[in-house]
């Protein structure tokens, strides 16, 4: 039998079981009044509900149903709708859902299972930048064959922003870290009267690794996360899929000028923080170690060896490919949110440095070893 479209809820309990209520009518938005009128008024021995011959159910009438559940302590489960009827339920039911998150687990095995994730998650990252320096040098050597493809004017923008607007901050960081390292030097030389080995103590950490690793932490903090928030909020804007539809190549279009700025500054700023470092070592030995001006610089020209600062230098393209394929990878996979465009700069950010200090100190141990 049809209920007519006029009909309003209603909720009566069963004449053989005083504890089933059985539902009939429209449960819709159109009589949310009688609706919770007609529950109000339900007495309290109601244990279940049968909701089968209902012959319409929105969203307001099943959670009225489900407020009622949570008033009278019912267990929602037991309530029995038409098949047609279940897809609705569920999806409200699941909306509603106020049940705590589960815990996170402690032991061994969720342990191990956490640890997986995690070595998977970097074995993604380490091949997605791999895949990403092949398809840079192949676009590179591309641009190379055929010169037209290369941007000049952002290139020399971002050497601008990358090289020129740090070299205030480099210069004056590398002051600072070589006076100290002189002062610390001088301290304990001072105990074995060989406070004259300042000089070399200042030059040739300098050189070899000061200089190039402090000018590409720096980088990689103020450069890595420019390129990603740059990339990453023209992904947000959907740019970069504009550019894709142009026909245009965003690898061409916006890492190649990147990577190519920074392969240039990077090692003319290394250089820079080489004679900032060895000015500060200079003004230490001549304002605090009583070290004349012209002995410091006598004893630097007998001790410097050429290969200290050819080795500083030849770490430096390494550290600016690194910077600049992470910082526009990072970029490039942002998913469109302000949300991921944060984390993917953090990220950016720590994979950058870290990989510089690993790369240094893996070249450091190598020359080493290589008696260099």
């Amino acid at each position: 039998m049809t209920v007519p479209a006029s009909q309003p809820p209603t909720a009566e309990p069963d004449p053989q079981d005083a504890t089933l209520l059985r539902l009939g009518g429209r449960w819709t938005l159109d009589h949310a009044l009688e609706i919770g009128r007609a529950l109000r008024e339900l007495p309290d021995s109601i244990g279940a509900i049968d909701a089968s011959g209902v012959d319409r159910l929105d969203s307001v009438g099943v959670l009225q149903l489900l407020r009622y559940a949570e008033r009278r302590q019912l267990d929602y489960t037991t309530f029995r709708f038409r098949d047609d009827q279940l897809a609705l339920v569920a999806a409200i039911e699941d909306v509603h859902d106020d049940r705590p998150k589960a815990k996170r687990e402690y032991g061994f095995a969720a342990a191990l299972a956490r640890l997986g994730h995690a070595v998977q998650d970097n074995a993604r990252e380490v091949v997605a930048l791999v895949s990403f320096l092949g398809e840079t040098l192949v676009k590179l050597g591309r641009t190379i064959l055929d010169p037209r493809r290369f941007r000049l004017t952002p290139t020399i923008h971002h050497m601008e922003q990358v090289g020129l607007d740090a070299v205030p901050l480099v210069a004056l960081l590398s002051f600072l870290v070589g006076a100290v390292i002189a002062f610390l030097g001088a301290q304990i030389l001072a105990d074995f009267g060989a406070t004259i080995f300042v000089v070399e103590l200042v030059s040739i950490a300098f050189l070899r690794e000061f200089g190039v690793l402090l000018t590409a932490i720096l980088l990689a903090g103020r450069t890595a996360s420019a390129f990603t928030a740059q990339i990453g909020a023209m992904v947000s804007r959907e740019e970069i899929d504009a550019i894709r539809t142009l026909g245009l190549d965003p690898v061409e279009l916006l890492v190649i000028p990147r990577v190519i700025a920074l392969l240039v500054m990077l090692p003319l700023l290394t250089f820079i923080a080489m004679l900032s470092g060895l000015l500060g070592g200079l003004s230490v030995g001549a304002f605090s170690l009583d070290i004349p001006p012209q002995a410091y610089l006598a004893r630097m020209h007998e001790q410097m060896e050429l290969r200290h600062f050819l080795i500083g230098m030849s770490k430096a393209p390494l550290f600016a490919l690194v910077i600049g394929l992470i910082g526009c990878l990072e970029g490039l996979q942002v998913k469109g949110t302000a949300q991921s465009v944060g984390e993917r700069t953090t990220s950016s950010v720590v994979q950058t440095i870290s990989l510089v200090i690993v790369f240094d100190a893996m070249a450091a141990i190598w020359f080493m070893y290589m008696d260099w």
